[in-house]
């Protein structure tokens, strides 16, 4: 078994949240403007600097609101409408703590996309499905050592933030070219997976 003090130096944790599936055409173009105000008002805790507009771009990262420790990003990678926030600063604290602060940070995004003009009452976010991406791939290569390594963490982080139903974590890829990424789901009845995809 891998050494927890591997944990340690594991920063640029990054944390994906999902639509539901009614969310309107049009999301990212309407989100432009959108995280344009949200620099304006300095809506997030981040120093916030400007947008990047990239859905020319087939599978690419949508809009990017690009902020000094952290990018939020509207994409529709495998044709699924998420937010993803993408810490890019170092953050001080455990890994658990650095992987709840990430997930606090994009749910509180989420919630704030929900209730901005453009996209009240048609656009919902899943607080209890979303992917777990690490962007160090010196530090969190996507190997099996990393799985078990991280495995128990990040379960013990979404039990706490997710309540006690059934969790299901699965490792998305075992391909040594791409980041290390988890997919967590607690939306429905289904019990744990204990098997890497």
């Amino acid at each position: 078994m891998p050494n927890s003090a591997a944990l340690e130096p594991i920063q640029h944790i990054n944390v994906k949240l999902f639509a539901l599936p009614a969310a309107p055409e049009g999301v990212l173009e309407a989100a432009i403007p959108v995280f344009h105000r949200w620099i304006q008002n300095s809506a997030c805790p981040e120093l916030l600097i400007d947008v990047a507009d990239y859905r020319h771009v087939p599978d690419g990262p949508g809009v990017i609101l690009i902020g000094h420790e952290a990018n939020y990003s509207l994409d529709c990678e495998g044709g699924r409408l998420g937010l993803l926030y993408n810490r890019k600063t170092r953050c001080e604290g455990s890994f658990e703590q650095r992987l709840r602060l990430s997930y606090q940070r994009v749910l509180q995004a989420a919630q704030l996309l929900e209730r901005e003009p453009e996209f009240a009452r048609v656009l919902k976010f899943d607080p209890a499905c979303l992917e777990v991406v690490v962007n160090d791939r010196l530090l969190a290569p996507n190997t099996e050592q990393t799985w078990r390594l991280l495995k128990p963490h990040v379960q013990s982080v979404f039990r706490e933030m997710l309540g006690e139903r059934a969790l299901a974590l699965d490792w998305i890829s075992s391909d040594p070219r791409e980041r290390f990424r988890v997919r967590v789901d607690a939306s429905g009845p289904s019990s744990e997976s204990e098997t890497a995809a």
